[in-house]
């Protein structure tokens, strides 16, 4: 089931706008906020994500574990798919860096400067900088919106899934300092192993040998973050120029595109074989 599940998740990211329907935060964030404004729980902000995050993971859990001798299971298929949609991460990348792209391949600095500062919310010194900071924006927004949920997925099921997004929504939205420290730190825990999947997978259709070499000293680095990591290899592993105007700066982002599709037929590619096999 798992995999008919991800099949489907892919075609609906790809052709069809049912994510940007579902993906609804407003009822969890109001709650977050409400949460956050109680006096005595303002001061204790591990209640506060427990409340937020654990709460919805063990009545999900209980659901799910209550319909799985229903039907085969079957009954339980909807609810892993739209739970799978839920927790892939909001907007969508390409088209964000849409503008930003079409300014750089004019060789317009200051479009691109601020199409990047009010679209992706980044701000670089030089050209080169702003470049290197929208490719690492690209890889990393590729992999907390979608490999982390498919990697979360396929190895605990829907709960952890859904506890990614949650703790990730926490980090972006809550405005308690305590709350945004504590899922910050269990979401590095949460990201610490599919991120170095992820950069594998990068030296099996990248560059194996350049990846190697920056794997080998952050393998088991646990307080490296998972952003700089995979945008460190994922520039190498891509073989990214220093520097790159024009075309060429617009031909590193279609690069590293396509070293992210390359990454994610390769999985789906295992988990299929993994589903026959076992």
């Amino acid at each position: 089931m798992s995999f008919l599940v991800l099949v489907l998740v892919l075609w609906v990211e790809k052709f069809s706008a049912l994510r940007h329907r579902l993906q609804r935060d407003r009822v969890w964030l109001a709650e977050l906020t409400r949460l956050e404004a109680k006096p005595r729980l303002a001061r204790e902000p591990a209640l506060i994500l427990a409340l937020w995050v654990l709460l919805p993971a063990i009545v999900l859990g209980g659901v799910l574990l209550a319909l799985k001798p229903v039907a085969y299971g079957l009954l339980a298929f909807p609810i892993h798919l739209w739970v799978v949609i839920y927790s892939l991460g909001r907007g969508d990348i390409k088209a964000s860096l849409g503008p930003f792209r079409d300014a750089w391949r004019r060789g317009d600095e200051q479009a691109a400067v601020h199409v990047a500062e009010r679209d992706l919310g980044l701000t670089g010194d030089d050209e080169a900088s702003l470049l290197a900071k929208v490719q690492n924006h690209l890889l990393w927004q590729a992999y907390q919106s979608f490999f982390a949920v498919i990697f979360w997925y396929v190895l605990l099921g829907p709960v952890a899934a859904l506890v990614y997004r949650l703790l990730a929504l926490a980090v972006a939205h809550s405005t308690h300092p305590g709350v945004v420290a504590r899922a910050g730190s269990i979401r590095h825990a949460f990201d610490w192993l599919p991120v170095r999947v992820l950069a594998a997978s990068f030296a099996l259709v990248g560059n194996f040998v350049a990846v190697g070499k920056v794997m080998l000293h952050e393998l088991l680095h646990w307080h490296i973050g998972a952003k700089q990591l995979i945008a460190d290899v994922g520039r190498v592993a891509g073989e990214l120029p220093s520097s790159a105007a024009g075309d060429a700066g617009v031909a590193s982002l279609d690069s590293l595109w396509e070293l992210l599709l390359r990454s994610a037929v390769l999985w789906y590619a295992v988990i299929a074989l993994w589903t026959v096999l076992f």
